[in-house]
């Protein structure tokens, strides 16, 4: 008789316990065990631990190891959970050890297949069992996670009708779905038994929105409340606020924003002149032509309006950035003014509030959606086509793409739909909305989602007071070392780069589908190189988990309360000065039931869940040993 030592390892993340029975059978050159059970009663496998050592019996030596099938089915009366199990452990009767990484959810009661985590490439694999299972779990991947296509000239999708359709490893657990449902239902539901969420009315004074505005508060949220209308809050959210992709340094002024001199002395200090600071580095330009001519929604049949102003921002003497000239359309005209801080307060006061506006479309649509969560969409499907689970890339990325495909069928069904949040309420919503996307799309570059290369193309390297870009750095910097540290351990040379078809069929699809084959994006289409692949990858993890946190976390602090952030305006931009007042604004300001529904939509996107993982957690999930031979 042959006796196999089995232990099971659960990783230590939230809710990754399992009160399920497990089974095993373990598949050798010689042969394979029976199915047997792994008792949870007994052995507990539970978040962080690993199990009692189990007994896998079998008559005689099941020769090499190949992989292992691996099950779990409910106790009576129990439901179905989900695990998380890190790793299977095989002592051999010869004493070997032998390492089955998993890292993954199993959500069903389906048997999975697990290769035995020894480093070798498909090409080295002699062993007809090997070589069937990658095969087997290569075809079973390209079965079940198809391309699909949104709208025309849109990243590729994950093809699939509504969240049941997708596969039960990638879909929320049972805690995320609980509590996402739950933040949901509560936010609206709050609203609505306050009479907000289906009111057509407009805002009578900023007392009234602060009722709403009570229900859900941040410290940061209340920090707006007080400060929206100040030029320094202002002008710090395009540092540090939900949007810090825009800003630019300008040595030049755009000819189609005739600001002179004469205009903005009175906002510079000293005795400095506008081509001084020009020259000197001083002054900063928001462009918002990505919405330039579009039609602007259409609210309970009620015309909304949205513009695309150009900005000029100005560092001041003691580091603070201010705004000193805002023009709200993008061709110059007599009825397109120049708005000035030296303007009425309501004047300059509206202009802002135009140009707040503005940054939620550009904020929304192409900094949060298209350049995190559907980039990650992306790389995920074209990831889980490509890469078998052994392979370390797959290893490597997998993690940080947990609930992507889920996330984004729902805000396609949701938020982007005919009848989805973002298209009935905001003010780019529907033709708009579609149009901002493409346009993003095609400008969307390589360099753009290298923060370093970024960074400096924007001219923002010596810029003080810029966390996002301090914070921002030092993390690509980690995750570009640790990725470094993995690639290079098993990739010994630029040869075996190019010679890992799965690694470039993975860049190729993401090149087709991702980037519609585009060369002009600069994103690569093959890898020759060991540095190539470790640039990429980086972009990968960072846009995944770093830039998203970024741009999605803060999106309640900073537009909770409405008139720091309007999802949309009633009344169009102002044509000459001196006529806005106070009830200018309020008019202007989106009615109640939208401003409503933005709140407690942005609520909804900024709310943690409590089986969130960090990401040192996410860098630790294998176990990574540089020097072993294992995937682990």
């Amino acid at each position: 008789m042959a006796k196999y030592k089995v232990t099971v390892h659960t990783h230590n993340i939230a809710t990754a316990t399992t009160m399920n029975n497990v089974f095993i059978k373990l598949v050798g050159e010689n042969g394979e065990s029976k199915r047997t059970w792994l008792t949870s009663l007994k052995g507990g496998f539970y978040q962080g631990t690993a199990s009692r050592e189990f007994d896998v019996v079998c008559p005689s030596s099941l020769g090499t190891l190949v992989l292992i099938e691996l099950d779990k089915q409910p106790l009576p009366l129990f439901p179905q959970d989900a695990w998380f199990p890190s790793k299977v452990v095989v002592t051999t009767p010869e004493g070997d050890t032998c390492q089955f990484p998993i890292y993954r959810w199993i959500m069903d009661k389906e048997v999975h297949l697990f290769r035995e985590g020894t480093a070798k490439r498909l090409c080295d694999e002699t062993n007809h069992l090997a070589r069937y299972s990658r095969e087997k779990e290569m075809k079973t991947r390209t079965e079940l996670y198809c391309w699909d296509t949104y709208k025309e000239g849109f990243p590729g999708s994950m093809k699939a009708d509504n969240p049941l359709d997708l596969p039960s490893e990638i879909q929320f657990s049972f805690t995320k779905a609980t509590q996402f449902l739950f933040t949901a239902a509560t936010g609206i539901t709050e609203l609505k038994l306050k009479g907000y969420s289906d009111s057509k009315k407009s805002w009578k004074n900023i007392d009234e929105i602060s009722k709403v505005f009570c229900c859900n508060r941040t410290v940061i949220s209340d920090y707006a409340q007080e400060h929206w209308k100040e030029d320094e809050f202002f002008g710090y959210q395009y540092l540090n606020g939900c949007n810090p992709m825009l800003i630019r340094r300008c040595s030049e002024l755009p000819a189609n924003f005739p600001v002179t001199g004469d205009m903005v002395k009175p906002s510079l200090r000293g005795s400095s002149s506008l081509l001084k600071e020009l020259q000197s580095g001083n002054i900063f330009l928001l462009d918002y032509k990505n919405l330039d001519g579009l039609k602007a929604n259409v609210i309970n049949r009620k015309k909304q309006y949205m513009a695309a102003p150009l900005v000029l921002l100005y560092r001041t003497p003691d580091d603070k950035l201010v705004p000193i000239a805002i023009q709200l359309k993008q061709k110059p005209a007599k009825d397109n003014p120049i708005f000035l801080p030296t303007d009425s307060e309501y004047d300059w006061l509206l202009a802002k509030i135009f140009v707040r506006s503005a940054d939620f479309q550009e904020h929304q649509l192409n900094v949060h959606l298209l350049r995190t969560h559907l980039l990650a969409e992306v790389f995920a499907v074209a990831l889980l086509r490509n890469m078998p689970m052994v392979h370390p890339l797959y290893k490597l990325l997998i993690p940080h793409t947990r609930y992507t495909l889920q996330i984004n069928l729902l805000a396609r069904a949701f938020l982007i739909a005919d009848e989805g949040v973002f298209t009935q309420f905001a003010a780019s919503g529907g033709e708009g909305m579609i149009e901002i996307l493409r346009r993003s799309v095609a400008s969307l570059t390589y360099s753009s989602l290298c923060m370093p290369e970024d960074i400096t193309a924007r001219g923002l390297e010596s810029v003080p007071n810029n966390y996002y870009r301090d914070d921002g750095l030092k993390l690509w910097d980690i995750i570009h070392r640790f990725v470094e540290g993995v690639i290079g351990f098993y990739y010994k040379s630029d040869s075996e780069v190019r010679e890992d078809q799965e690694l470039q069929n993975w860049i190729k699809d993401i090149f087709d589908h991702g980037f519609l084959a585009q060369e002009c994006t600069g994103i690569p289409q093959s890898f020759s190189t060991v540095p190539e692949v470790v640039k990429f990858v980086t972009v990968v993890i960072f846009t995944c988990s770093g830039q998203h946190s970024a741009v999605n976390s803060g999106q309640y602090d900073y537009g909770g309360w409405m008139p720091n952030t309007p999802i949309s305006l009633q009344q169009p931009p102002p044509t000459t000065k001196g006529q806005s007042t106070e009830s200018t604004m309020l008019k202007t300001f989106p009615d109640v039931g939208t401003t409503a529904q933005g709140m407690s939509t942005m609520w909804l996107l900024s709310k943690q869940s409590t089986d969130f993982v960090s990401l040192p957690s996410f860098m630790n999930y294998y176990q990574y040993h540089l020097g072993p031979k294992y995937y682990i």
